[in-house]
């Protein structure tokens, strides 16, 4: 097992640009695309799981643009009454929190077998949760090739000492909307940020800047509709809802890597795995699943609770629910936010699998 403790190196404030110092530190101390810690699974046992299928893929992604279609009529026909508040509240979390599961399994390419049908879920995904496509999957990719490793991933969403208030924003997802569209407008005019530049092959930059501009369009007709019309309504249904329908996604979302520890080598360490009901792992896309897919990226999500079953000897006990996991997550945020050396120490068995 190759695993570097984060005690050997902290200090009181990290600089978490991709190109700032800690990069340089990072390749130093050998965390660069570095060999990580893997449980063992019988090689026979690893293709099966590995299996592409388009079936459930498919049966959800049914599922889920009815029930955003459904909603988002609904919402239509009670426009101007207060009935219409609990609609798009649905609406919303359909829209600004599931697009953000099918936008990561979409990228990933394993979510069906038909690579078309995964593109077009991804870049459904990437407008709804206002994320330029091209450079997005360059930047996921290096989150997982990088996982918490200050300096190189650039998806680190929780960072220390912890901000309180900025964390408290990003359940409105205007941090993460300012943020992205920082990156569209210069990208509409032909530039990157330094920090795109930083991960994004050249063959790409062309196709991230076309896909920038393409976005801004969208948003640009939502607006132009509502100013048409005389009503916020067009924007309440394809743009805004990335806001107000984003705070589930940010719940999700802080399970995964919060108050664990940086720059180590090992899944289990800097990643939660919390067990939860049908509704959310639907919701989710069952990426509550997260050690078991950042170890092994290549399963598809309709395969990861079996993966789990077949790892779960050498992982750390699974947080119970939501309720559980911010049971130390939120006590956790509070001390980084006086003692950013300190993160939550995850207990790992000293079990081995037979091969």
């Amino acid at each position: 097992m190759s695993t570097i403790a984060e005690s050997d190196h902290k200090v009181l404030r990290r600089d978490y640009r991709l190109t700032g110092p800690e990069a340089v530190i990072a390749q130093e101390r050998g965390l660069v695309s570095a060999d990580w810690y893997q449980s063992p699974v019988p090689r026979k046992r690893m293709k099966e799981l590995m299996q592409r299928s388009d079936a459930p893929a498919i049966r959800d992604t049914v599922i889920w643009l009815v029930l955003l279609m459904a909603t988002g009529w609904m919402a239509h026909l009670l426009w101007g009454t207060w009935w219409s508040l609990p609609v798009f509240i649905v609406y919303g979390v359909l829209y600004g929190t599931v697009g953000d599961s099918r936008w990561h399994e979409g990228g990933h390419g394993t979510a069906f077998k038909t690579s078309w049908m995964n593109t077009a879920v991804y870049h459904l995904g990437s407008f709804m949760m206002t994320r330029e496509p091209v450079s997005w999957r360059w930047s996921h990719a290096r989150h997982h090739s990088d996982t918490i490793i200050v300096g190189r991933d650039p998806e680190i969403a929780v960072q220390r000492p912890t901000a309180i208030w900025r964390l408290l924003l990003l359940f409105t997802g205007l941090p993460q909307v300012i943020a992205e569209f920082r990156k569209l407008i210069p990208n509409c005019v032909g530039r990157l940020t330094a920090e795109e530049a930083d991960y994004l092959p050249a063959s790409e930059r062309n196709k991230a800047i076309l896909a920038a501009r393409i976005h801004v369009l969208i948003w640009v007709a939502a607006i132009t509709a509502s100013i048409m019309v005389g009503s916020v309504e067009p924007l309440m249904l394809v743009g805004l809802p990335t806001l107000y329908g984003r705070w589930m996604a940010t719940v999700y979302g802080l399970t995964q890597h919060a108050g664990l520890a940086e720059d180590v080598l090992d899944h289990r360490l800097s990643a939660r795995t919390v067990t939860m009901n049908r509704v959310n792992r639907f919701l989710y896309w069952n990426m509550n699943f997260h050690v078991e897919h950042h170890m092994f990226p290549t399963v598809a999500f309709h395969a990861l609770p079996a993966l789990h079953e077949e790892v779960r000897a050498d992982m750390p006990a699974p947080y119970n629910g939501l309720l559980g996991a911010y049971r130390e997550i939120i006590p956790a945020l509070i001390r980084q936010a006086n003692d950013p050396t300190y993160f939550v120490q995850r207990p790992v068995p000293q079990v081995v699998l037979a091969s």
